[in-house]
C-alpha cells in the first residue's frame, strides 16, 4: 500500500503563479513598502489561490518578530481550571491574538521551575511581549520584565510600576457600590470575605468595602472581615468563621467565594436573603444559576483580555508609543434575589 502525499505550496510556487521573483514574494509577505500596489495585489492573489501559509519562523527572522505573545498567570493548575475568571480572560486574549495572526504561550508561573523557565524565555527571543494577570504586589516577575525592558501589559494595576501599561476593572468602586447597596437596604452588620491582601485586586475590593462603611458613618469591625483565597472552598470556610459574629449581610470579593458562603449559610440553617444578604464580584455564569440567584458586581473579563492585547501590540508598533496607558473599565452591580430589594 502506498500513501499519496501532497506538498504544501511554498514561496517558489507562489512566485511562479504571480510571475515575480521569490524575493518579491518574501518582501510582500513582510510588508515591504517599496513593492508597488499592482505587484502586491498579484502576489496576495496567488497566496490566497494556492492557500499558502507563510512560515512563522521565517517571517520572524525577516521581521524581528515571533508573532507570539506570552501570557503569565502566577497561579497553580488547580486554580486556573477551577476559577471561570481565568478561562474567560484566556479566551478574550486568545480571540484577540488569533484575529491579529498572533499565538499565545501560557505560563502559570507558580512553581519555581516555571519561574525559571519564564526567565529563560524572556532572554531567549521566543516571544514579542508579555501579558501578566493576577500578579502579587511584590511579584519578582514584574521586576524582571522591567529590567529586561520587555514590552508588557498588566491585567490589574500595580502601584509600584506606573511605567507599565495596564488594563483593569475599577475594583474599588465596584466593591463600594455593592456594600453601599447593602447598607441602603437597611443591613447594618455587613461582613466581607476578602481576596488575598497581597493581590492588588483583593486589596482594592477590601478598600472599597471600608470606604462604603465610612461613607455611611460606620466603622469597620475587624470581626466581620475574613481574608480568603478567591475559591469556593475558601468562601465556605470564611463564612463559617463569620457566623458566630452574626452578620446580616456579606460582600464576597469573588463569586466563587460568594457561592461558598451561600452553602455555609444554608448548612447553618440561615435563609438568604431574609437572614443574611449576599453579594459577589465578577458575575460569572454560575451567579445567575445559584439558589437564590446571586447579586454580583459584573466586570467585562473578555474586554480586559482584548484591551491588553491591543495595548501590547501598540507598544510593539514603535511608531505609536506615547508612554504607558492605563485603561480602567467601570463595573456594574447586577441585583438578583440573594440580597433582596430592588436595584439602587
Amino acid at each position: 500500500m502506498t500513501l499519496q502525499t501532497h506538498n504544501r505550496p511554498n514561496l517558489v510556487a507562489v512566485a511562479k503563479a504571480a510571475g515575480v521573483s521569490r524575493s518579491t514574494v518574501s518582501r510582500v509577505i513582510n510588508d515591504d513598502p517599496n513593492v508597488n500596489a499592482a505587484t502586491r495585489e498579484r502576489v496576495w492573489s496567488a497566496i490566497h489561490t494556492l492557500d499558502y501559509q507563510p512560515n512563522r519562523v521565517a517571517r520572524g527572522l525577516a521581521s524581528g518578530r515571533t508573532q507570539v505573545l506570552g501570557l503569565v498567570i502566577p497561579q497553580g493548575v488547580a486554580t486556573l481550571f477551577s476559577d471561570p475568571y481565568f478561562a474567560i480572560l484566556i479566551q478574550g486574549i486568545s480571540t484577540a491574538c488569533s484575529r491579529l495572526d498572533y499565538s499565545v504561550m501560557l505560563w502559570l508561573a507558580e512553581p519555581d521551575h516555571e519561574r525559571r523557565t519564564i526567565h529563560q524565555v524572556l532572554h531567549g527571543g521566543l516571544i514579542d511581549g508579555v501579558i501578566v494577570s493576577s500578579m502579587l504586589a511584590d511579584d519578582p516577575i514584574i521586576a524582571a520584565l522591567v529590567e529586561r525592558r520587555m514590552p508588557c501589559v498588566l491585567v490589574g494595576r500595580h502601584p509600584d510600576h506606573p511605567e507599565i501599561s495596564t488594563v483593569d476593572t475599577d475594583n474599588l468602586s465596584g466593591a463600594r457600590a455593592a456594600v453601599t447597596h447593602l447598607l441602603r437596604l437597611g443591613r447594618r452588620r455587613v461582613a466581607t470575605i476578602t481576596g488575598p491582601q497581597n493581590m492588588i485586586a483583593g486589596a482594592d475590593r477590601c478598600a472599597g468595602y471600608s470606604l462604603a462603611l465610612r461613607d455611611a458613618g460606620f466603622s469597620a469591625d475587624p470581626a466581620l472581615i475574613v481574608e480568603s483565597d478567591f475559591t469556593e472552598a475558601g468562601g465556605y470556610r470564611a463564612m463559617q468563621q463569620l457566623l458566630p459574629h452574626h452578620p446580616d449581610a456579606v460582600f464576597a470579593a469573588s463569586d466563587l467565594m460568594a457561592l461558598g458562603a451561600l452553602r455555609a449559610l444554608q448548612h447553618g440553617g440561615l435563609r438568604v436573603p431574609e437572614d443574611v444578604a449576599v453579594i459577589g464580584f465578577d458575575d460569572i455564569a454560575a451567579a445567575a444559576l445559584a439558589d437564590p440567584p446571586l447579586t454580583s458586581v459584573r466586570q467585562s473579563i473578555q474586554q480586559l483580555g482584548h484591551s491588553a492585547v491591543e495595548l501590547l501590540l501598540t507598544q510593539l508598533d514603535g511608531s505609536r508609543i506615547t508612554g504607558p496607558e492605563h485603561r480602567v473599565f467601570p463595573p456594574t452591580l447586577v441585583v438578583r434575589r440573594s440580597c433582596g430589594g430592588d436595584p439602587a
